[in-house]
């Protein structure tokens, strides 16, 4: 378990078990064994939809390392088209986590679209204290991820 302080909130952060978030990986994407992202989650939805919504194997697409799944074959293939334009920011880890030079474990279902790329916070905590300055922690977390992101969570206590 992870302790986070967050402008005076502090928050206790334990990975979810239903996701294999590995504390020693020095991956830069949270995937799990099987390399699936965002724990299945149609990466389009959360742009054209504006909520998440679990995908389905047969409608999946790789790239870079990692195996996203989508509703849709239109949804896969609009990720195919323009992945960049998709995938998570922060390889799928927390966002407040990375403005906070942690690499913690992103929920799907706890995400916000900001200017076409989609940002996942660890829990609703997290998320709430990240909504208060989101340009803030963004320029944080942009400083921050080239200097962590190729190392272990475990390594960035």
């Amino acid at each position: 378990m992870v302790g986070l302080t967050v402008a005076g909130l502090a928050v206790a952060v334990a990975p979810s078990p239903s996701f294999a978030y590995d504390p020693a990986s020095t991956a830069t994407i949270n995937i799990d064994k099987n390399t699936l992202i965002l724990r299945g989650y149609d990466a389009v939805a959360y742009q054209t939809q504006n909520k998440a919504m679990k995908g389905m194997a047969q409608y999946s697409a790789s790239h870079n390392g990692a195996t996203y799944q989508f509703v849709s074959a239109a949804n896969r293939d609009l990720f195919k088209a323009n992945p960049a334009k998709y995938e998570p920011a922060y390889g799928g880890f927390c966002a407040m986590g990375v403005a906070l030079e942690k690499k913690l474990d992103g929920d799907p279902e706890l995400f916000r679209v900001v200017d076409g790329k989609l940002f996942l916070n660890v829990n609703a905590d997290v998320q709430k204290a990240w909504s208060r300055d989101v340009p803030g922690n963004i320029a944080k977390a942009e400083t921050n991820w080239p200097d962590i992101k190729a190392k272990a969570p475990k390594d960035l206590n």
